[in-house]
């Protein structure tokens, strides 16, 4: 089981800002995809949500930015999830650049939905049992 996630990507052009670094919100952007990543490494697809009709949403990010990133930079994106209740569960991430520098350092909280329904619903154990939870 994958305890600690990590996602690598490269600054594109066009996460480039007006400030000449990437934006803000790529890195909101980088954190969903490294979820997403992990949750498909532990056997969660996207397509495997849609299926069973229920899946995850974002109900809240916090992040802290420490340093920019640039184009062309190789970018770390580790993830973990750090508890699991009966209908939500928040995610961490930590965002490294090339030379083992912090980034950023953020979190997700997320919730399990019905998809039909648009509301809350419980986390199947089978769901739970394939993400281990990293303090």
């Amino acid at each position: 089981m994958i305890e600690v996630f990590e996602y690598r990507l490269t600054v594109k052009g066009q996460d480039i800002d007006d400030l000449e670094h990437a934006g803000n919100f790529h890195y909101v952007r980088w954190m969903q995809e490294a979820a997403i990543a992990h949750s498909t490494a532990l056997g969660w697809s996207p397509e495997k949500y849609i299926e069973m009709g229920a899946g995850w949403v974002v109900r809240s990010h916090k992040i802290t930015y420490l340093r920019p990133a640039f184009e062309g930079d190789q970018i770390i994106v580790r993830t973990w999830v750090s508890n699991i209740k009966p209908v939500t569960s928040l995610r961490r991430y930590q965002v490294f650049n090339e030379q083992g520098e912090t980034l950023a350092e953020a979190e997700t909280d997320w919730a399990f939905i019905n998809y039909s329904k648009q509301k809350p619903t419980r986390i199947p154990a089978e769901v739970i049992a394939s993400f281990p939870v990293v303090e």
